[in-house]
Formats: structure tokens, sequence, C-alpha cells
């Protein structure tokens, strides 16, 4: 590895020996070579291994606290291996420990991979620096106790900035086109064959309109299919079906979307998953997924995209049933999205769902209409949108202010990352510390924005604090109740929401262990001790259809089961990781949710694509559907800038500071959403606009040149609000 002009590490190579090098917990030595010289240096003449190790967190560390500079992105590079007795490959990590000017500690990852002792490997990572520094220093750590860690040399450099990409090229694509062959069958059952060795046969008896989703993206209003499909049998594997190669026909970066109906015949021993499936080389897509119950025809639908260089082999299959079963597939549609298309037609929605008719009516002093009122000038400015738009915020954000004035200009909710979760405020049993969401709130709060707690518990087994998985049954009920206890006492009327037990569909971690019982007790408890907030539940995938532990069924099956037990569930939360999303897929899972009655969040809204362009059209795609549907009552983004993001290539603004094309585009919409009127009084002395809801500025200027000015806010109605103004 070449070692940058520009690296911090002092004495990167260790020809200096082990100066400027230290062990964290553990011993260091200088090598030139380990086991008779099978071990030799991957650079240079010497590397450092971490001996006598007794913890994960034991490693290689050096102090750079004089050489970093803050909101400076850097970029990592680790060469590193594992050596010892029967070492299985384990985790290295590359972190950085930092002590804030004023005395807090953090810990910052930078990188991990997993290492072995065959070969050296390269752990490479990103940071950056939100806050001065008193102290700094980075580790190299992670295997298990006992495990000799290895490093030949680190890099830590000013990270460079990403060239500038391209829109994609998508000139020659032919939106709603399908592109599998003989999709009708009108061919037999030419293009298709068996994945393994199962049966093809064409037969008859499968409905013949396209599937909704698929009809909605193409706005077809006539009947397409004409009742033929492929009945497949003689399955002994669950991956078993039919199968269409589609290499040539697909475009980089395009989102397709998938749709088909299914069925499944034969003695099911439970409901069935039917998944669509592409396979590009040797990775595995998810093109959407369903559950089937009983024998009826299912619409499946869902999406994906192919990213990486041109592949030389791409194949789209259906799969899932039970090995036994036969399984049917009609109508198979995959066809690239017309998304211009689609934001004209939700502008169309969004003006009946988000806006509303004003009437500006000018009178006299004594009510009447004024004299020449059609020479007089009206202008009308909204100043901001009251639509909920957040983001999610962390305590370190708070030190970089470049971070906070994007986040105070263009949000008006807030969400924490970490700070509320009870593994952050009670880390170890009896050691609460809620400093980090006091400084967070107090931030929110100075700038007038709401903020939803997240969250009360996380039902995942793996997100649980070790100290609570290890308490007897009623140890743990105790600790429960003083959690919920606790937070809301301290915080009541602060939060406007909370996510009461995080992510119920994937876990069962309190369930489990205190019965069926303990989620409704959750939201009981709750309610009672802060009655104005509204409670939620939140999940992920579900408005995705790729994950069928968490359908919109599954989840109307679940809420509808809290209020029998006499939950007051007030609030319905969509995480909203998506990949590749399409409208009508998003647009069908609200619809569906919507039957509840309750409102619809957008809860943790990420979408990622390394094409910043393709991710600003995601990302549009999510806050058109959501803003345009009734049921949607508000959007938080799971963060905005890079590096305190869970998600990879998911940023709007660079580390540095820099707005890219889809934080562009979220300023965009967020323009469009305000409204802008100018023109003159009618005869009547009438001023009318349509309007987005939110809070204006409105200026009237008679022919003598008097002004004047009031604030007024449009809310929903479906009536047109009139504003009197005495002129």
């Amino acid at each position: 590895m070449a070692i940058a002009d520009d690296n911090i590490i002092l004495n990167p190579e260790f020809d200096g020996g082990l100066d400027g090098w230290s062990g964290s917990g553990c011993k260091i030595e200088l090598h030139d070579s380990l086991d008779d010289g099978k071990v030799l240096p991957a650079t240079g003449k010497y590397f450092v291994a971490a001996t006598g190790r007794t913890d994960t967190w034991n490693g290689v560390m050096q102090d750079v606290t004089a050489r970093l500079q803050r909101k400076t992105a850097y970029e990592v590079a680790a060469t590193v291996r594992l050596s010892g007795a029967n070492v299985s490959p384990c985790e290295v990590r590359a972190t950085l420990a930092v002590q804030t000017a004023d005395g807090r500690q953090q810990y910052i990852a930078v990188g991990k991979l997993q290492a072995s002792d065959k070969d050296w490997a390269q752990l490479q990572g990103k940071f950056l620096l939100n806050s001065t520094v008193a102290k700094a220093t980075i580790y190299i750590e992670g295997p298990k106790a006992g495990v000799d860690l290895l490093l030949d040399c680190l890099v830590v450099k000013r990270a460079q900035k990403a060239p500038p990409c391209s829109p994609p090229d998508f000139e020659n694509l032919e939106y709603g086109a399908n592109i599998i062959q003989n999709s009708n069958l009108d061919d037999g059952l030419n293009c298709w064959f068996p994945l393994g060795p199962c049966a093809l046969a064409v037969r008859d008896g499968s409905p013949r309109v396209l599937p909704p989703m698929a009809q909605e993206s193409l706005a077809l209003d006539d009947e397409p299919l004409n009742g033929k499909h492929i009945h497949v049998t003689g399955r002994t594997q669950t991956w078993m079906g039919p199968a269409q190669i589609i290499t040539d026909k697909l475009t980089l970066h395009a989102t397709y979307q998938v749709s088909a109906w299914v069925r499944v015949a034969g003695q099911m021993s439970g409901a069935q998953n039917i998944n669509i499936a592409v396979a590009v080389d040797s990775q595995w897509l998810n093109g959407g997924q369903v559950l089937a119950r009983d024998e009826r025809w299912y619409e499946i639908g869902g999406s994906f995209r192919v990213e990486a260089k041109p592949a030389s082999r791409v194949m789209v299959y259906v799969q899932g049933p039970d090995a036994g079963l036969d399984l049917m597939v009609a109508g198979f549609q995959v066809f690239p999205v017309d998304r211009k298309a689609r934001v004209k037609h939700l502008r169309k929605i969004t003006d009946k769902v988000r806006k509303r008719d004003v009437v500006v009516k000018l009178t006299g002093t004594d009510g009447t209409v004024i004299q020449a009122a059609e020479c007089v000038e009206v202008r009308v400015r909204q100043v901001s949108n009251s639509f909920p738009l957040g983001a999610c915020i962390m305590r370190t954000n708070m030190d970089n202010e470049d971070f906070v004035d994007f986040f105070t200009k263009n949000f008006n909710w807030a969400v924490f990352g970490n700070e509320l979760k009870w593994y952050w405020t009670e880390p170890q049993r009896g050691q609460v510390n809620y400093a980090d969401a006091d400084d967070l709130l107090k931030l929110c709060s100075d700038n007038g924005m709401c903020v939803r707690g997240h969250c009360i518990f996380w039902e995942v087994d793996n997100m649980v604090q070790q100290w609570v998985k290890t308490l007897s049954t009623d140890d743990l009920s105790a600790a429960v109740k003083s959690r919920i206890d606790g937070l809301l006492t301290r915080y009541k009327g602060k939060f406007r929401h909370y996510d009461v037990n995080n992510e119920m569909l994937h876990g069962s971690f309190y369930q489990d262990k205190l019965g069926k019982d303990i989620r409704a007790t959750m939201f009981k408890t709750a309610s009672e001790l802060d009655p104005d907030a509204l409670l939620f539940v939140n999940d992920y995938n579900v408005e995705g259809m790729c994950d069928i532990r968490a359908t919109p069924e599954a989840y109307i099956e679940q809420i509808i089961g809290l209020q029998e037990q006499g939950a007051p569930v007030s609030g319905v939360g969509l995480q909203g990781h998506v990949s590749n999303p399409v409208g009508p897929v998003i647009r069908n899972v609200l619809d569906r949710l919507a039957v509840l009655g309750l409102p619809l969040w957008f809860t943790e809204l990420d979408v990622s694509a390394a094409n910043e362009y393709v991710r600003a059209d995601d990302l549009e795609v999510m806050l058109r559907e959501a803003y345009a549907h009734p049921a949607v009552e508000g959007v938080m983004l799971w963060g905005f800038w890079e590096l305190f993001m869970s998600r990879d290539s998911a940023h709007l603004v660079n580390a540095e500071g820099d707005i890219n094309e889809a934080g562009r585009r979220l300023l965009q919409l967020k323009k469009e959403w305000l409204t802008h009127a100018h023109g003159h009084a009618d005869e009547n002395g009438e001023f009318k606009f349509r309007g987005h809801h939110g809070a204006y500025h409105v200026d009237v200027v008679t022919p003598t040149g008097c002004k004047i000015t009031q604030e007024f806010t449009v809310d929903k109605d479906d009536s047109p609000m009139v504003l009197n103004i005495n002129v």
C-alpha cells in the first residue's frame, strides 16, 4: 500500500520501530516475520502485533490530536491480519476515540471488515470530526480475546472529494414497455425455461386484467390478458419455477417495476411465500414478494434496479412455495417506470389533497366593496408549509454549525437517532443519563421544532442491552416500568409522538419474556403518563412489499390486535428505508393501511443510490407519494449528512457541507410546495387563489400607494377560506 504524502499517522509502516504507537489494554510487538517466515510484511520491512488481548477493544493505537481538523472528512486504510492458534475469522474495526473540549467522550466508528489469519486485508473507512477536540486517538481493535491482531500499515488522510457524476442516459429507454418476452404465452413457452428439474405447461383460467399496480403505472383501461398462465409442476425445491433471461433488455440505473398474478395449488401446510427474484451474475435482487394463504390468485408487485457495470447474465424467475406445491404465474410484467409521467399525475392529486381555495376579500371600513377595487394590487407569499417534514439528528451533529444551519432552515420536525433509546440513556443498570437528549431537545425547542420520541422500547433482541437480557422475569418487569415511568414523566409534554415498542413485526424480546399483554400495557402506561402524545407502532419494509414478515396485512392485524387489548395506538409508522421505489407500489401500501383511519407517517425515510441523480429521483418519488396521500400526515428523513446516516450513498449533503443533487431536489420540492400569488382584485373586491396549507404573508397596495400587510394561515378544509381585509 502506497503511503500518502498527507498521511497524518506518524511512523505508519513502523520504520521507526514503535515510536508513536502504543497498546490499548495489551502489549504490542514489532516483527519482520512470524510463524517461521510464513507471515511477512505486506509492505515495508515491519509490522506490529497486539498480543495478550483480553477484550475486543484491545489493540493498536496512536494519538492524532494535534493533526486533525474539525469539519474535515478523512479516509482511513489499514492493512490488518489475525494470528494465533485455531483462529477463526473475526471482525477488525478502526475506531476514533474523541474527548471534546467540554469533556464529552465520543467513539466514532470508522470502518470494519472480517479478517483472517490467511492473508493481509485492507480495512477502509471515513470519518468527520464535528467538534473541537481535546484529545483524539485512533484504534485498530475488534477481534475476540486471545486473538493476536497484526497491523502492517495505517493511512489517515484527508478524503478526496468524489468526482461529479452525470445523470443516467435514458434517451433510448422505452417507458412502460414489457421486457419479458412472450409474457402473454401466445407462443407457448417460447423464451421461458424451468429453473431446476420441474415442468412448465401453458394453461387457461387466470385473470384477464393486469394487476392494479401495473395498471396504475401503465394507465391501461382495457383488458390486455388472455387468461393463460404458466403452470409449474414437479417442484422438489422452493427455488424452482419459471425463468427467463433478460440480460440485453436492461438499462443501467433505470427503475423497473415488477408485476404478476401468482397462485399456489396443492396441500399447503401454511401461508406460502412467493417471490420474484432477479439474479444479476452472482448478485440476487428482490423483485417483490407476497404471502399466499389459500389457492386464490394474488397480485405480486415490486421493483429492482441494476446499478453496477453491465452484467454478463441477468435472469428473472418466480420461486418460493414449499416443494411439492404447484406454482402458477400469469401476466408477468417487467417494465421501466416513467417517473416524469407519475409526477404530473401526483401534482394533480396534490392540488386536491394539500391545497385550499382562498378568497382575499377587500372592503371599505363600512364593510362595502371599495371603489375601483380592480386597481388594488394583491401580493401573496407563503412563508412556510405546515406539512411536517423533519429529520434525524444526533448529539454530535450539534457541534457542527453547518449541519445545524441546514437542519434548522429546512425542517420543522426532529427525531433523535440514538439519544432517547434505552440502551443509550441507561447502558448499565441504574446509570441513567439524559444529558444528550436534553441538549438535543433544547436545540429543537430554541428553533420552534416539534420532536418525535424514538423510542421507548425496542423489541428486536440484538438491540436490547446485555444487562436487561440477564434480568429475571420480575426484575425485567420492574425495569420496564422504571424505564417508561422515568422517561415519560421527565419529558411529559415535550415529545409530540412516541414510538412505543419499535419493530414488533421483526422482534419479540419483551413479549417472549413478559407475555403477550406487555405490548398493550406499554401503550396504556405511556398514554396515562403523557396523554397528549400520539403513540405509534413503527416498523420497516412494510412499504416495499419485499418482506413477508412485514406485509401491510400483518401490520394491520398487529395494530387491530393491540387495539382489541385496549392499547391506544394513535399512529402508524412506516420507517421508509427504501430502495428503487415505484410510486404505485408505495401508494398501494398506503391505501391498504389507510383503512385503519390512523395517521400514517414515514418515520425514518432514506433512499440509497450511488448515482446522486438516481438518488434524487428516488427521494422525489417518496416525498411526492407521501405528500399526495391524504392519510400521510408527516415525513421524517433518517438523516441527510454524509457519514451520519445508517445507509451508504443516502446522503443529501456531503461530509464537508456540499449539497448534492438529492439535496437540491429536496430544496426544489420545498420551494414548489410554497404558494405565491400576485394580481389585482376583481370588480367585487376579491382576489382568489388556491394555495398549499401553511403560513402566509399578504400585501395589499392601493392606487394611492397605501400598503396594508397581514399574516394568515391556510388550514386544511374543503370549503374556501375567506380573508377579510379592510382597505
